[in-house]
């Protein structure tokens, strides 16, 4: 499910703030209805103890270990129910990308890897974005019935892109693909629907997979966004990891969390920033605050000293 990205790229390798280029910005006086969205809203200490009132509430009552296993073992079959009822009509390509992320812009015979690809609405614009024959783009759903989806795309072409069906979960991935072979790896609005419990097992695979010097490139979604304040009782299944009512999971990231998991897994630490955003229904006048966090990681590089 994607979510819009802002106009960036973070291009001087430094963790931290969003450089500012030409974003919307709300200042004081400003109509907040005069534009569909403001970047990098920042949060008063009323706000932001709001947030954690809301989180505190609603994850007060948590689901039952029934529940908690159910939506573990049945993860899967969810996700093919959600695509079912969706096909490819719910999503919109990610041309932002490229924006967010001049990395997938790819060099000549990259070897690209989308974890969680759904439908192929990242795949389908980086095919799209560059004509070298050699590019190989590789990527990757548990749900069956995403990956039949996107083969059936026009767009498909088997011999740039290789979809297979994976849980990124289990010790064998049975890729097609050796380690240290991958240039880079995304992984957008995926890791947070992975049990908090194995999340660390993956980035380690994918720390396998990727060359000496690759990247991994993440978006997924921060820490008091929208989508956790709105949660209701019992639908917490741990700290900040929620089941939606259509039986798919969302945790939801702090940095220092991100930090942490990825730093354990061996990898160096490029970018890892709070994106903020306040988007705005003007016909309803309602004001929706997004929270994502963003971030590129590095396998370290051979020492050849």
């Amino acid at each position: 499910m994607a979510d819009e990205g802002k106009q960036n790229a973070e291009q001087d390798g430094i963790a931290g703030t969003r450089p500012q280029f030409g974003n919307r910005y709300l200042k004081n006086g400003d109509n907040i209805f005069k534009h569909n969205a403001w970047d990098n809203v920042q949060w008063d200490a009323a706000q932001e103890e709001l947030a954690q009132c809301k989180v505190l509430q609603n994850s007060s009552v948590l689901a039952s270990q029934a529940e908690r296993d159910q939506y573990e073992s049945g993860a899967s079959s969810y996700w093919d129910a959600f695509y079912g009822v969706h096909h490819n009509r719910f999503f919109k390509d990610r041309h932002w990308l490229f924006t967010e992320f001049p990395e997938l812009a790819p060099q000549q015979r990259s070897r690209v890897l989308e974890i969680g690809c759904g439908v192929g609405n990242t795949v389908f614009p980086i095919l799209q974005y560059s004509a070298d024959p050699e590019l190989l783009v590789y990527c990757c759903d548990f749900s069956p019935a995403a990956i039949e989806i996107l083969k059936e795309n026009p767009e498909y072409d088997s011999k740039r892109c290789v979809a297979f069906v994976c849980d990124v979960t289990d010790d064998d991935w049975q890729a097609p693909f050796p380690p240290n072979s991958l240039d880079i790896a995304v992984m957008i609005f995926v890791l947070s629907a992975i049990n908090p419990d194995r999340m660390a097992h993956v980035l380690r695979k994918v720390f396998q997979y990727l060359r000496p010097g690759g990247l991994l490139l993440f978006r997924d979604y921060g820490r008091y966004d929208m989508a956790q304040l709105r949660f209701k009782k019992g639908r917490c299944l741990s700290d900040n990891f929620y089941v939606r009512g259509d039986g798919t999971r969302v945790y939801f990231f702090t940095q220092d969390e991100v930090k942490d998991l990825f730093s354990t897994a061996g990898f160096e630490e490029i970018q890892n920033l709070v994106d903020r955003r306040l988007q705005v229904n003007r016909g309803k006048l309602l004001t929706m605050y997004r929270v994502w966090i963003q971030a590129k990681y590095r396998k370290p590089p051979v020492d050849t000293a």
